[in-house]
């Protein structure tokens, strides 16, 4: 492994039973803790390659424009996903078709990867949908919706994932329909009670998942080196269950072992933990100042290790031309204006959506409130005098 920052490489948590394959400065050389996982890479192409460059930097550029108009007062909230984008795309590219995901909610580049229209995580966060997109769509590539109640998500994908198992849909032999489940967490949500008891019963029903905890050092302002004593791949073994730490700002490492697990899961061998070591760049939201609690030596380490410079690195070192990465740059900037004109394109739903799909079927209590909320907004027009306007219809006559 290469060389680090002393005064960082403890709350880095890198240690040499990380699994690294590329360098910081690009370069193929896995570590021996790689060795196991690196048949999983033989199969990847150039074209692979270049693909998990394009998206790193497509979302990167996405993710800028989001917080750009979040502050411009066009999004209610955004979590950016900067600095993370190595761990995400690997391990989104290592799932299967028939795999379900169960993102937190900064996990944009893993929904679009897997087809949720980028627009639909807008929506979220612009308040204007009470979901986002349904999970059952098969476009949406079987990837559920965010949630921001952390650590939920781990009891959702390990109740889910239960009932793969129960359904004889893992541990078949069969790879072409054995199912597995990925539930995407950070480092603050592995110390809530809720990823504790889905350790619970993903260990005693050894169920086909794969925890995968994006460590981006801090949870909000609380870092790592207060939250655990250990490294953080550690915490699930007391449950049974196995954890192994990737370098999250190398993105063959985070497929390869991703792959891997997921393999396992798939093949009825039970639950695993990879802990994938990177960093948040920019603020836990939107809502979150980092300058109140981070260095800027520490920013200049992490930055120091970018995921996207390595993978640039790489790909010049095997060839590809500086024309090639412009052009990659001048379709993020193109998928980024694309948007900002469907968010500022977004309406407001009407108000009677939100009695649409609480239940299943037609109830009477959503019918009742339904036309209570019709009869108290028909009681303001009976009270504005005729011929007259309100304020809120454009101002005096």
């Amino acid at each position: 492994m290469s060389a680090t920052n002393d005064r960082f490489a403890t709350s880095a948590g890198l240690s040499a039973a990380t699994v690294q394959v590329l360098t910081e400065d690009g370069r193929f050389e896995p570590t021996d803790a790689a060795a196991e996982y690196l048949p999983y890479l033989d199969s990847l192409t150039d074209d692979d390659f270049r693909r998990f460059y394009r998206d790193m930097v497509v979302v990167r550029g996405f993710d800028t424009e989001a917080t750009n108009l979040q502050r411009q007062g066009q999004l209610a909230l955004w979590p950016p996903s900067s600095g993370q984008e190595a761990a995400q795309v690997g391990s989104a590219y290592a799932a299967k078709p028939q795999d379900t995901i169960f993102p937190s909610y900064r996990e944009h580049v893993v929904a679009t990867i897997r087809g949720v229209d980028p627009l639909d995580i807008i929506r979220v966060m612009r308040g204007v949908t009470n979901s986002g997109w349904d999970p059952t769509d098969p476009k949406n590539g079987n990837v559920r919706v965010y949630t921001l109640v952390l650590g939920t998500q781990a009891l959702h994908a390990t109740g889910y994932a239960m009932g793969v198992k129960f359904d004889g849909k893992a541990g078949t032999g069969s790879a072409q329909s054995d199912e597995a489940v990925i539930v995407y967490f950070g480092d603050g949500a592995s110390s809530e009670g809720d990823v504790s008891e889905a350790f619970v019963f993903a260990g005693s029903y050894q169920t086909p998942q794969v925890f995968f905890l994006q460590n981006n050092q801090w949870a909000i302002s609380v870092p790592v080196k207060t939250q655990s004593r250990t490294p953080l791949y550690l915490r699930s073994s007391g449950f049974g269950i196995p954890g192994v730490q990737v370098d999250g700002n190398d993105v063959l490492a985070s497929y390869a072992v991703t792959a891997k697990q997921l393999d396992e899961a798939r093949a009825g061998h039970g639950p695993s933990l990879i802990e994938a070591v990177t960093y948040r760049m920019g603020a836990h939201t939107t809502s979150d100042d980092p300058t109140r609690y981070r260095t800027s030596d520490e920013d200049e380490h992490w930055r120091g290790r970018d995921p996207i410079a390595r993978m640039r690195a790489f790909l010049t070192g095997r060839g590809v031309g500086g024309e090639w990465f412009d052009a990659i740059d001048e379709e993020a900037a193109d998928y980024s204006a694309d948007i900002r004109r469907r968010t500022l394109e977004l309406v407001a739903p009407a108000a009677e959506l939100i009695f649409d799909h609480v239940y299943s079927e037609p109830h009477a209590g959503m019918a009742e409130q339904r036309a209570w909320l019709e009869r108290y907004e028909r009681s303001f027009e009976a009270d504005v005098p005729a011929g007259s306007t309100t304020s809120t219809q454009g101002g005096a006559a």
